[in-house]
């Protein structure tokens, strides 16, 4: 691997410096350092060189899938007229299936296999709700899935026992009824996050299922993403990681807000995975369900790393209580920028200042990890960065102004390790691994304007991306 020489960079509270990289990490740092043999010379101009970011709760076979669908939501998609004209001109996959994605009711209310029949008459089509945990099948799909005759528990019937076409929570049984998709390309995410400056992420797909896993392992080994991967859904009893730049990570349960298992099975599904000396990462949206994972954590203790996904409604006397149990907590401000106006229309407004807490959890101790949920959410860092700093709304309204936090708070969140959330931010230091970003701007300039367009390269372990 060649060597980089990084001339004249900013490096936070060190003013500016050479720093070389070599086998993979910050092999030295300091002033007028001399090109070796065969190294690579970049010139920083005074621009911030600062740990690569890390979103710590991201999908990435969802991300690169939702990249070859068609967007069904806002802001692209706004009203049934647009919807329909979305899914007519959408082209088909080899199989003759439409897939969509982003879909709001906002857009066209409530749909089912009857409303999705009169915008897309036709073969089969299937969109995806932008929470992620609905698919709506028109009839041509229902029929092609086999809904009719199926078991499983997501399927929503009317009261004449007829499948509506709207299936909770079941990505991976439909796609045991689907005909064999082609692989997807991990390595476009990879490059897209590398352009953002994102060098690490935090898989947090539920149960991953091995061909998932494979697909992404192949993709770290061989280098089509670049990107550390730290991974959430492996089973309890996973070992370590196969690879450097691969980890395990806390074991992921989802309280799905459709219905809420009882306190006796959750208990025992934490109490499984801290047997196995791992902690859990428990996807929270609702009040209910925060309440129900407290009093389960009573019946089992916690264990260092025990986090909490989302936590998108924390009411304020909650708050200490996820401090005194030494919780994390991953969450995504960005919902705030991209659906903060149907936030303010449909939540009571007693609720808003529950929505995505950052300050308060701060304030009390909770250790806070800021993430994209991409696809669900906006992937770039920068604009979530943006979003935790003043909870701006796409009309301009402010949703929960008492939870912002300064840009430069929200960034350290966004340079800790993916195995602790929260924790203290890595630094550009001889030793570290070299996963980095170069701006073309000093960080008080970035921090002024949070923009992806000021990230000027981006290196993962020791290599300039793109090469």
């Amino acid at each position: 691997m060649t060597g980089l020489l990084l001339r004249d960079a900013e490096l936070l509270g060190r003013g500016h410096a050479d720093v070389r990289l070599a086998g993979g990490r910050i092999a030295e740092i300091g002033g007028g350092l001399s090109r070796r043999r065969g190294e690579r010379v970049v010139e920083c101009g005074g621009g911030a060189l600062i740990p690569g970011l890390c979103d710590h709760h991201l999908h990435l076979h969802a991300l690169a899938a939702w990249r070859r669908s068609v967007v069904c939501g806002p802001p692209a998609v706004a009203g049934p007229d647009r919807l329909a004209a979305a899914l007519r001109d959408a082209e088909p996959d080899e199989h003759g299936w439409v897939r969509g994605v982003g879909y709001a009711e906002s857009v066209a209310g409530d749909l089912d296999a009857a409303a999705l029949d009169a915008l897309r008459p036709g073969g089969p089509v299937r969109i995806q709700h932008r929470s992620g945990a609905l698919w709506i099948l028109n009839s041509a799909a229902v029929r092609a899935a086999g809904l009719a005759s199926a078991d499983h528990p997501g399927v929503e019937r009317d009261s004449a026992g007829r499948p509506t076409g709207r299936l909770w929570r079941a990505d991976d049984w439909l796609r045991t009824r689907l005909p064999a998709a082609r692989p997807v390309d991990l390595g476009t995410v990879g490059r897209e996050l590398a352009r953002l400056g994102v060098t690490a992420v935090t898989d947090a797909t539920p149960d991953l299922g091995a061909g998932a896993r494979a697909a992404i392992e192949a993709a770290v080994r061989d280098g089509t993403l670049p990107q550390r991967v730290h991974l959430l859904g492996l089973p309890p009893d996973a070992g370590t990681a196969p690879h450097p730049r691969l980890s395990t990570g806390p074991y992921k349960i989802v309280l799905a807000d459709s219905g809420l298992p009882p306190l006796d099975e959750l208990s025992a599904r934490i109490r499984h995975a801290h047997e196995h000396r791992r902690p859990v990462a428990v996807h929270c949206v609702t009040r209910e369900a925060l309440l129900l994972l407290l009093a389960a954590f009573d019946d089992t203790g916690t264990l260092d790393g025990d986090r909490i996904e989302h936590a998108a409604l924390v009411p304020e006397i909650i708050v200490p209580e996820l401090a005194r149990r030494g919780l994390r907590v991953v969450t995504q401000p960005g919902f705030l920028a991209d659906r903060g106006d149907d936030y303010l229309r449909d939540v009571p407004a007693e609720d808003v200042p529950d929505l995505y807490r950052c300050r308060s959890l701060l304030d009390a101790g909770v250790p806070v990890g800021l993430s994209s949920d991409a696809p669900y959410g906006p992937l770039d860092p920068w604009a979530v960065l943006d979003a935790a700093a003043d909870r701006t709304t796409r009309s301009g309204a402010v949703a929960g102004r008492d939870e912002t936090i300064p840009a430069a708070v929200a960034l350290r969140s966004l340079l800790t390790d993916p195995g602790t959330p929260g924790g203290p931010p890595r630094q550009v230091t001889e030793g570290e691994t070299a996963d980095l970003v170069l701006l073309h701007v000093p960080l008080t300039e970035a921090l002024h304007r949070p923009s992806a367009v000021n990230v000027r390269a981006t290196i993962a372990g020791g290599r300039l991306l793109p090469e």
